[in-house]
């Protein structure tokens, strides 16, 4: 007897839109012979008609699925990243927010992008991570991962958060600032774009490290090696700071802890509609203008 195929739906509750969208595609792919899974947390929000099983939010969650598919923005996406990341099944974003970079389709192509699901037909891109790990006179206080970043700020709004930035075990330098992002690729078109950070193509292996308003001459974005451990070092003498990663997790770090950030063993699997180049896609995200292109000579 043949399985019958599973999709965990991850919907941004609160918006009555979001909730009609998301029964309207669960309906979709239950007519087409699909089991429907939606987390605890959201089932009271939508119709029993349009789900077939519950399931709490947790390494199980998106176990023996084909995919999680999440109606929403980035910051509803990042929250399912977790649950595809813990059952290895990739994640596919139809944008129902406002940029929407980390989505494989926008709202407009819903209809397809349900139609894909049903038959199997995307592209699916590997997505560095990143490994992070706060200690405190070398006991272990948190290890965790994120897929955009790991950010230390301060905790305070009144005070600076001072500390010291080392790359392969050689210090960098050491300043007072706001905070220090330590970011993948995927997430330099997210939190570190705005703190300043350059835009790094998804599919270069690489660290970014972007301080966020600091107080020092030499506080540049830098890029460093997939290979490379980047750490910070909150001052001993300090104030307590926050460790917060891709907006979801956060940490409290007293004086003195130290973050330490390598790049991930375990990628995150992105779904796509269609095979777009990053490019375009940065284009059509940020509006950029590009009037006045006329493209490569042609020959022949």
């Amino acid at each position: 007897m043949e399985l019958a195929r599973e999709v965990l739906l991850v919907v941004h509750t609160g918006r009555q839109h979001n909730m009609r969208t998301a029964e309207k595609v669960a309906g979709q792919l239950i007519d087409a012979g699909l089991c429907v899974r939606v987390l605890a947390e959201e089932a009271p929000e939508l119709s029993s008609d349009c789900y077939l099983r519950v399931v709490e939010p947790g390494p199980e969650a998106a176990a023996g699925t084909e995919l999680v598919l999440v109606l929403g923005g980035d910051g509803t996406l990042l929250r399912a990243a977790e649950l595809a990341r813990l059952a290895d099944v990739p994640v596919f974003g139809v944008n129902l927010g406002r940029v929407g970079f980390l989505a494989g389709a926008d709202s407009d192509a819903l209809d397809e992008a349900v139609a894909a699901v049903v038959e199997s037909r995307y592209y699916v891109e590997e997505r560095m991570t990143i490994e992070v790990t706060a200690k405190l006179d070398g006991e272990v206080l948190v290890h965790t991962w994120a897929l955009n970043e790991a950010s230390v700020e301060k905790s305070s709004r009144e005070r600076i958060l001072d500390l010291v930035v080392e790359v392969d075990g050689h210090p960098v330098s050491a300043f007072g600032c706001d905070g220090v992002l330590c970011s993948t690729p995927t997430g330099s078109t997210a939190y570190a774009f705005s703190a300043g950070g350059p835009v790094v193509w998804p599919e270069v292996q690489a660290l970014l490290v972007v301080p966020s308003n600091a107080h020092a001459l030499f506080a540049r974005p830098l890029v460093v090696s997939q290979k490379s451990l980047v750490a910070l070092e909150i001052d001993q003498h300090g104030h307590h700071a926050v460790l917060f990663c891709d907006g979801q997790r956060q940490f409290d770090l007293p004086p003195g802890a130290r973050v330490e950030v390598v790049a991930g063993s375990t990628p995150l699997r992105l779904v796509r509609l269609h095979d777009t180049a990053f490019t375009d896609r940065l284009v059509r995200k940020f509006e950029l203008p590009v009037q006045g292109w006329r493209g490569p000579a042609k020959t022949g």
